[in-house]
C-alpha cells in the first residue's frame, strides 16, 4: 500500500483513468451531500487564509505494472462518490464558462472550459471508453458519459447522476459571472491517494475498515463487495451480469437503495432460521457464506440462490408479479404492510415456483397470513411476537401436507401468538375505531370487493361518516339520535357501522340521513355493496348503526377467514409431551415449608402469566418455558433462587433486588439472579419474571 497526500485536480490530471468495479454500489449521493461539498468549496475558495480543504481518500487497485504507452485503468475501492460528484461539478462549471464572454472564460488560471474538459474529464487523444477520465458501473455509466460528452441522455437515465448534475448547473448559474470562489475552492481540494497492490493487499479488509465520508455504505453494498471483490475479473463480470445486475434492474434504482437491505435480512432469516440484527446483516451474511455447506457449493450457487429469492421478493413486495391472481393477493399484503411475514412467504414462493406447493394452496396460505395479521391488528394484540412467529413458522411445515400443516400450526399457536377466533374478531371489529386505522382504504376495499369479479376501485371514492363528524349536530340529527345523541356520536362515529364509501361526499355534507338516502346519487341509488340496505333504513340511530355493524362484521369473518381444521387433525400435529424423569419429589427443599409455600404461590403466578407457559422439573432446578426457558427456580431451604433469562441491562428493577451474573459459571444460564424469600415480595418478583417472558415473546421485532 502507498498513501500520499495529493491535490485532487492534479491527481485527476495525471491519472490515466478511474474505473468503478462492477461490485461497487451505484452512485448514491443526494442533495444533502452535494450541498455540503459545494458549501465547503465556496467557503474555502472565498478565504485566502485557508490553503487546502481535505475531502477524504481515494483508494484504488493498480491492476498491473504501469506502462506509459499502455496505461491500465485504476479500479476504485473507495472514493467513487467524491470522484463522481467532483466530475459532475467540473462538467457543470465547464458548461457555465462556455456560456460567458471569451474574456470571462478563465476566471482563475487553468479553469478555461477546454482545460477543464481535457485535464479532468477526458483523455482528449484517446477513443472509445479510454477517452473518459472516470468510468462508472452499469447503472450510471451511460449517463455520466453523456454529460461529459455533451450528448443526449440515455433512455434509462441514472437518477442520481442526472439530478446532481442539474443541481450543480443551477448553483453555478446562481453565481452569475463570478465563478472565482468556485474555481479557487476546487483548486484547494486535497485527498489521500492510496494505491493498493492486487498481489500484496487485501482490498476487502481495507474496504471494510475505511471510514468513508459521505453516505454510509448499506449492508447490501458490503455484501455485494464481499461476494464479488475477490474473484477473478472474468468470473466477477459474469456473476454480476448474470445474477446481480438483473436484481438491481428488478428492484429499480430507488427501490434498490430502500428495500435491498431488508430483502437480505429476510433472505438470511429463511436460510438460517434466525433474525439478524438490522445493523448486523453483513456479519450474518458472512457467517452464512462461510458455513461448510454454502462454501462447498461455491459462490455461483450462492449468488444464483440470492437472485431467485430476490425475484420472489420483488414479485410480492414491489408489485412485479405477472400472474394476475397472485398479484391481487400480494397487493393486499403490501397495503396491509405485513413485512414481518416475508421470510415465511419467501419460502412459500420458493416451493410454489418449484412445484412443491400448488398455486391454489399458495394463494390460500397467503390469505391466511393476511387474515392472521389483520385480525390481530383489529383485536389490538401486540405485534412484538410476529417477527419470531414467521421466522420459525417453516419448522412446523409438513410439505407432503403443506396447506394442512399451515392451518394446523396457525390453530395451535399459543395465546400470545394466537389466531383470533371468529367470535373475538367479530366483536372487536364492530367496536374498533376504523376511521383512524392505519390501512382504512385496505379494509374498505377488501369488504367491497370480496368475491366480486368486477372490482371497485376504492381510491376513486371517499370515506363517508353516515352520522356526521360535526360536533354541532343539526336539530334533525339530534332528534334522530335522541336525547343521548352526544354519547352515541362519541361512541360510534368512527366505527364499522357508521362508515361507508361515496363519490358524493361534498354533496352529502351534514345533511339529515333521509336526504343522504333519497337524493340523486344517494344511498338508495348506490351501486356499492357497502351501501346495500341503507336505502331501506328509515332512521339512522344507534340501533341502525349496531345492526349494520353486525351485518358487516359477519361479512368480515368470511373475508378474513380463520383456518378450519378438524380436531383429530389438530391432535395429530400436537407434539408428544416430553416425560421428565424428575418431579417435585426430587427436590427435598420443596417438600416442606417455608420453601414449599413460596414455590406453590410462585408457580401459580408464573403459569397464570400466559397459557403457553409450561413447567418442567429437572435434576437441580425447575424451569418455566414459553419459546424456551425464561425463568429457572433453584429451591433453597428458606427461599427460591430465581435465574431470569434476560439481559441485566434490560431489566427494570427499581428496588434493586436483581444481581448481574452474566458469564458467571452457575447451574442455570440466566443473566439475572433474584431471590424470593417472602410472599410479600411475590407481586414484585412476578413483575420481573413477566419482563423476561415478554422479552422472549417479542424477540426479533426491533433488532
Amino acid at each position: 500500500m502507498r498513501a500520499t497526500q495529493a491535490n485532487l485536480l492534479a491527481f485527476l490530471k495525471k491519472s490515466p483513468q478511474f474505473a468503478i468495479p462492477i461490485y461497487q454500489r451505484t452512485y448514491s449521493w443526494g442533495e444533502r451531500e452535494c450541498r455540503q461539498l459545494w458549501d465547503d468549496i465556496i467557503r474555502t475558495g472565498s478565504n485566502d487564509a485557508v490553503s487546502a480543504h481535505f475531502v477524504g481518500s481515494i483508494v484504488y487497485i493498480e491492476q498491473g505494472l504501469y506502462h506509459v504507452t499502455d496505461p491500465l485503468p485504476l479500479l476504485v475501492i473507495d472514493g467513487q462518490q467524491r470522484l463522481t460528484t467532483v466530475t459532475l461539478l467540473i462538467a457543470a462549471l465547464a458548461n457555465a464558462l462556455e456560456k460567458q464572454d471569451e474574456a470571462d472564460q478563465e476566471p482563475v488560471d487553468g479553469f478555461s472550459p477546454i482545460k477543464l474538459r481535457n485535464y479532468y474529464l477526458l483523455n482528449a487523444l484517446e477513443k472509445g471508453d479510454r477517452q473518459y477520465k472516470l468510468i462508472l458501473s452499469q447503472t450510471d455509466r451511460a449517463t455520466l458519459i453523456a454529460i461529459v460528452s455533451g450528448l443526449e441522455l440515455p433512455k434509462e437515465v441514472s437518477l442520481r447522476v442526472d439530478e446532481n448534475f442539474a443541481l450543480f448547473k443551477l448553483w453555478t448559474a446562481k453565481c452569475g459571472k463570478d465563478l472565482t470562489a468556485l474555481c479557487r475552492g476546487l483548486a484547494k481540494l486535497t485527498v489521500v491517494d492510496i494505491a493498493l497492490s492486487r498481489d500484496q493487499d487485501n482490498p476487502q479488509l481495507i474496504f471494510e475498515s475505511m471510514n468513508s465520508t459521505g453516505r454510509e455504505l448499506t449492508q447490501a453494498d458490503l455484501i455485494r463487495n464481499f461476494i464479488l471483490m475477490g474473484l477473478e475479473p472474468d468470473l466477477q463480470t459474469r456473476l454480476y451480469e448474470q445474477y446481480w445486475r438483473p436484481m438491481e434492474v428488478d428492484f429499480g434504482q430507488e427501490a434498490y437503495g430502500i428495500h435491498f437491505d431488508s430483502f437480505m435480512r429476510h433472505y438470511l432469516t429463511v436460510k438460517t432460521g434466525e433474525i439478524p440484527n438490522v445493523r448486523e446483516v453483513y456479519e450474518a451474511f458472512k457467517a452464512h457464506a462461510r458455513s461448510p455447506e454454502i462454501a462447498e457449493a461455491g459462490v455461483e450457487a450462492l449468488v444464483a440462490d440470492i437472485r431467485d429469492y430476490a425475484r420472489y421478493f420483488c414479485a410480492m413486495a414491489l408489485g412485479s408479479e405477472r400472474d394476475s391472481d397472485l398479484a391481487g393477493v400480494f397487493q393486499d399484503l403490501r397495503e396491509l404492510k405485513v413485512d414481518v411475514a416475508y421470510p415465511f412467504l419467501l419460502e412459500l414462493y420458493r416451493d410454489y415456483s418449484t412445484g412443491v406447493l400448488s398455486k391454489g394452496d399458495f394463494i390460500e396460505a397467503v390469505r391466511l397470513v393476511e387474515s392472521y395479521v389483520f385480525r390481530r391488528a383489529i383485536c389490538n394484540i401486540p405485534t412484538n411476537s410476529l417477527n419470531k412467529t414467521f421466522a420459525t413458522f417453516s419448522r412446523a411445515l409438513k410439505k407432503d401436507r403443506y396447506l394442512e400443516s399451515i392451518k394446523a400450526h396457525f390453530v395451535r399457536l399459543p395465546s400470545y401468538r394466537r389466531f383470533p377466533t371468529d367470535e373475538e374478531f367479530r366483536r372487536e371489529i364492530q367496536n374498533r375505531d376504523l376511521y383512524n386505522f392505519r390501512s382504512r382504504s385496505y379494509w374498505l376495499r377488501r369488504l367491497e370487493n370480496f368475491k366480486r369479479k368486477e372490482r371497485v376501485i376504492v381510491d376513486e371514492y371517499t370515506i363517508e361518516h353516515i352520522l356526521p363528524q360535526n360536533e354541532n349536530l343539526s336539530p334533525d340529527w339530534r332528534t334522530s339520535l335522541g336525547p343521548d345523541w352526544e354519547r352515541i356520536q362519541g361512541t360510534w362515529l368512527h366505527t364499522l357501522g357508521n362508515l361507508t364509501l361515496t363519490a358524493y361526499n361534498s354533496e352529502y355534507s351534514d345533511r339529515p340521513f333521509s336526504e343522504k338516502r333519497d337524493m340523486a346519487g344517494g344511498f338508495r341509488d348506490s351501486p356499492l355493496r357497502l351501501n346495500q340496505g341503507l336505502g331501506q333504513v328509515e332512521n339512522w340511530n344507534e340501533e341502525a348503526i349496531l345492526a349494520r355493524a353486525a351485518r358487516l362484521a359477519k361479512l368480515a369473518v368470511d373475508v378474513w377467514s380463520a383456518p378450519e381444521v378438524p380436531p383429530e387433525v389438530i391432535e395429530s400435529y400436537r407434539p408428544r409431551p416430553s416425560v421428565s424423569k424428575y418431579s417435585i419429589e426430587d427436590h427435598p427443599y420443596l417438600l416442606s415449608s417455608p420453601a414449599r409455600e413460596l414455590f406453590e404461590a410462585f408457580r401459580r403466578g408464573v403459569l397464570a402469566l400466559d397459557t403457553g407457559v409450561t413447567e418442567e422439573f429437572l435434576k437441580s432446578y425447575v424451569t418455566y418455558k414459553a419459546e424456551t426457558n425464561f425463568v429457572d427456580v433453584v429451591p433453597q431451604a428458606r427461599a427460591l433462587h430465581l435465574s431470569l433469562h434476560i439481559a441485566f441491562s434490560e431489566i427494570y428493577d427499581p428496588k434493586g433486588l436483581c444481581r448481574d451474573v452474566t458469564n458467571m459459571s452457575r447451574g442455570t444460564s440466566g443473566d439475572v439472579e433474584v431471590k424470593l424469600t417472602s410472599l410479600d415480595d411475590l407481586p414484585y418478583i412476578l413483575g420481573l419474571v413477566r419482563q423476561a417472558l415478554e422479552q422472549q415473546l417479542g424477540s426479533g421485532d426491533d433488532t
